[in-house]
């Protein structure tokens, strides 16, 4: 399996390092000849939403890839991630992908200093530790849309066919269970 990260900005090395440990093949997109390649999923990783909703843009990446994540390509958000998939932003008028039918709260948790780690349970699989930096959650969610972990009652990874959130960094923690069920994830949908 082979799979996209997207490398503009933010904590993708760390995807790939974990991609890595379950034995995964990943390569890095950073412009628009990186989509040349065939992937079997995609990650968007934490860092600035607003950034990596400029830089897709500016560099032509935005609409092959929404194209084919509306087209049905597995895609994984982390943090940032989280917010360019939402459908809504409560706090923030403008929207990025807009491909998931979620409600999300930027910065929910407060600035930098607002940052913690905790351990909640995860999609029935028991208590994995949750590393959150200036964390958006998910205030609301209608559809299809599964929650998959809550913190303080907040809803902080959910599920919508091929697409999966967390408002936590899972890439951080060394714990290689949310990649683990993004890839197996991939091979049910396959």
């Amino acid at each position: 399996m082979t799979i996209g990260v997207l490398a503009l900005q933010g904590a993708f090395i760390e995807h790939e390092q974990m991609l890595a440990r379950l034995g995964e093949n990943s390569f890095e997109i950073r412009q628009r000849r990186d989509l040349e390649r065939s992937m079997d999923g995609l990650i968007i990783p934490g860092g600035e939403s607003t950034v990596q909703g400029k830089l897709l843009r500016e560099l032509g990446l935005f609409e092959e890839l929404k194209a084919r994540i509306q087209g049905g390509l597995p895609t994984f958000g982390t943090c940032a991630g989280l917010l360019l998939l939402a459908g809504r932003i409560e706090n923030d008028a403008r929207t990025h992908f807009a491909v998931m039918d979620i409600t999300a709260v930027r910065n929910a948790y407060g600035r930098q200093l607002g940052s913690f780690h905790t351990e909640a349970d995860f999609a029935g699989v028991g208590a994995i530790p949750m590393t959150f930096i200036r964390a958006p959650y998910i205030a609301s969610f209608s559809g299809a849309v599964q929650a998959l972990a809550e913190v303080d009652g907040k809803v902080v990874a959910a599920r919508e066919r091929g697409l999966l959130v967390t408002a936590f960094h899972p890439e951080l923690d060394g714990d290689p269970t949310v990649h683990t069920y993004f890839l197996d994830m991939i091979r049910t949908i396959k």
